[in-house]
């Protein structure tokens, strides 16, 4: 897959404040894991089926059921909206 997707910095800034910290061992860098994830769900595709490129399958999963059984999503759909810029 050749096209694939990747955020700017500037969409990485807006997001930043709405990820969840770290606690413990450090996370995979936050610019594969969110692009990955949107990658797989504008794709329609398995997460099995993410290119590898984005990091471990599971990886991505783990981070999505996660952040969106925190809210993650949501708080960041809200606040950049709020803002504006979404």
């Amino acid at each position: 897959m050749s096209d694939l997707y990747w955020l700017t910095d500037e969409q990485m800034a807006r997001m930043e404040p709405y990820f969840p910290k770290s606690h413990g061992k450090p996370l995979v860098d936050d610019r594969w894991v969110p692009s990955g994830i949107i990658f797989v769900n504008c794709n329609g595709l398995l997460w099995r089926d993410a290119p590898a490129v984005y990091g471990q399958h599971k990886t991505l999963y783990n981070r999505w059921k996660r952040w969106s059984e925190v809210g993650v999503f949501v708080w960041m759909s809200e606040g950049l909206r709020v803002k504006g810029l979404f």
